[in-house]
């Protein structure tokens, strides 16, 4: 017969019958609750009479396990931590490897009007970002072709910089690189690429009548070419007689005007500022 609870037991005493005790028939303000609490604590886990199981251990005992772990190897998973933020680190501070391309360079410096050799330009590596839009390649063909600008050593020439239809890059449609003989030869050592000129036209003979003035044929003309750079016109122009010669991009309207202009009479030129400095 199963054993009769005593009379002076009251409702928080421990039970007398089989199984844990549970921590619910103990007041929480009772000394014994904490005991029973972990007591019914290290129980779970074991099996219980009637076969079944008082709560899962395997995930309590892992998360115990890799604490212990992580407390014993503390330095090392510093030390990989330390390890990723460095290489993050460098990775974003160290630029992408880029592809190199090859351009040509200039060997030298090279005046304006130099016809080009093989020995004035070399081949050169530089990242895609820094090749010039034209630049020259070692599959170009540039020898025999003259500069219409001064090049300096190590810079990268490009076809605008090369007498041909480079030249008029930039320029508006239609617009025209118009070869003008001027008639004071000397005085094309005073203008540039790149400067403007007013042409002007006189009376053929030098002589103008009465209330006849000099005619302006084009007004603040780009120059692109002069032969005081040195050189002869070769394939560009089609002549070697370069000589006296200024080639300025022009309008169709001013490119119709300037055609032939040299046969009625004597070609000269008017320096003018652009149009942002007046």
């Amino acid at each position: 017969m199963p054993a009769t609870p005593n009379a002076s037991q009251g409702p928080g005493s421990a039970s007398l019958g089989f199984g844990p005790t549970r921590p619910s028939s103990i007041p929480r303000n009772s000394l014994l609750g904490p005991i029973a609490a972990s007591h019914t604590r290290r129980l779970r886990g074991f099996p219980s009479k009637a076969g079944g199981h008082l709560g899962p251990p395997k995930r309590q005992y892992k998360h115990r396990t890799f604490a212990s772990w992580l407390n014993r190897n503390r330095r090392l998973v510093v030390a990989l931590l330390l390890c990723v933020a460095v290489g993050v680190a460098v990775h974003q501070l160290t630029p992408a490897s880029e592809q190199r391309a090859i351009v040509l360079a200039a060997e030298r410096d090279l005046p304006a009007g130099s016809s080009l050799t093989d020995s004035d330009l070399k081949p050169l590596e530089v990242l895609p970002a820094g090749i010039p839009a034209g630049a020259l390649t070692p599959g170009t063909a540039y020898r025999g072709k003259q500069l219409a600008s001064p090049l300096q050593k190590g810079q990268i020439p490009t076809d605008a910089q090369i007498l041909g239809p480079g030249l008029l890059t930039g320029t508006a449609p239609a617009t025209a690189a118009v070869p003008l003989r001027m008639a004071d030869r000397a005085s094309i050592q005073l203008i540039s690429p790149g400067q403007l000129v007013n042409v002007v036209l006189t009376a053929a003979d030098g002589f103008e009548g009465p209330g006849r003035k000099s005619e302006l044929l084009a007004a603040a003309v780009p120059v692109l070419w002069t032969s005081a750079q040195g050189g002869t016109a070769g394939q560009w122009l089609g002549t070697s007689e370069a000589d006296g010669l200024v080639v300025v991009a022009a309008n169709p309207q001013q490119a119709e005007i300037l055609a032939g202009a040299s046969t009625r009479g004597k070609l000269f030129f008017v320096l003018v500022s652009p149009p942002g400095n007046r």
